[in-house]
């Protein structure tokens, strides 16, 4: 698999520092660095075009296309994926009016490329008499919503959306994380619980919406040991643009990202960054010092990179 990523230059400097430790020693031509990340070969470019080519490339983009939206969201995130034979020129993203203006049920998730802060994964139910309300909010440009416009429009959101959220903390995310389930094995695993505890109370749906991160058939196959799967559902990339219900799904959960990693860093008395830069891996120091390196476990994704970098560190102080 090969994806490829245009990140911005905040992106690129922190892909830069991030990736320090695992370049290789040849470069490609016109390339900043070629590095390694698991079974994934990961080279930018000069022009901040960022390739992952690799059987867990999904895994290893996602990360940066997350970082990417952060830093830039009033960017749009451009990406291919050779998977799904994308075309070199520009494609225009239709939207289907059928779903768009139907009673949809969608799902999306937020803080899988932060290495502090839980995983939030939301399903939300909209109505069509809900989309005007919802357009004039500015759900439908969801990806432009600053942080500060989340936390204005989503209380008046929830009061007239039914959803259904999962905080699943790093705790968890960590006795959890194995060979067997990585990332995109416990997102399906995830948006299926939330997804069938919203159709499990709501019956009044035309379409049920997922933001695909892998194909349909690795999605179910990552369900295949789950008791209750629910199973007719419509795979749409860029989900968030073609439908309110997922868009709805994706502020809510940022929404609620944004109020635990805030109590988080109250609990710590440390103000946690987003992401996964140098700059996080220079808090959790402080963190190990003030609560020692177990803390870590409770809340941190220890399978990133910055676990090692974090403890080579300590072994050098």
């Amino acid at each position: 698999m090969t994806i490829t990523l245009k990140v911005s230059e905040n992106t690129k400097q922190e892909m830069i520092e991030f990736f320090e430790e695992y370049k290789r020693e040849k470069t490609p031509a016109y390339a900043i660095f070629q590095a390694d990340d698991a079974d994934t070969v990961v080279t930018l470019y000069e022009s901040g075009k960022a390739v992952f080519q690799g059987i867990s490339a999904d895994i290893s983009a996602q990360m940066w296309i997350e970082r990417e939206r952060h830093l830039n969201p009033l960017k749009k995130v451009e990406t291919t994926n050779s998977e799904q034979k994308e075309k070199k020129e520009k494609v225009i993203e239709k939207i289907d009016p059928k779903i768009y203006y139907a009673n949809t049920i969608g799902s999306d998730e937020v803080g899988t490329g932060d290495y502090f802060g839980p995983i939030v994964v939301t399903s939300a139910y909209v109505k069509k008499e809900d989309i005007p309300f919802l357009e004039e909010l500015g759900v439908k440009d969801s990806k432009k919503l600053t942080d500060e416009k989340i936390l204005t429009i989503v209380p008046q959101i929830i009061k007239r959306i039914k959803y259904n959220s999962i905080i699943f903390s790093n705790k968890e995310y960590n006795q959890k994380y194995s060979s067997n389930i990585n990332m995109n094995k416990i997102k399906a695993i995830l948006h299926n619980k939330v997804l069938t505890n919203l159709t499990s109370e709501e019956k009044n749906y035309d379409y049920v919406v997922v933001d695909q991160f892998a194909k349909p058939y690795v999605y179910f196959s990552y369900l295949k040991e789950t008791p209750n799967v629910y199973r007719k559902i419509t795979f749409l990339t860029k989900a968030e643009d073609k439908c309110l219900s997922v868009a709805c799904a994706s502020i809510i959960s940022r929404y609620i990202f944004i109020k635990e990693f805030s109590k988080l860093s109250e609990s710590l008395g440390i103000l946690l960054p987003k992401g996964a830069s140098t700059s996080v891996d220079d808090v959790a120091l402080k963190i190990v010092d003030k609560f020692g390196i177990e803390k870590l476990e409770e809340i941190a994704k220890l399978n990133f990179k910055n676990t090692e970098k974090i403890k080579e560190k300590l072994k050098n102080q």
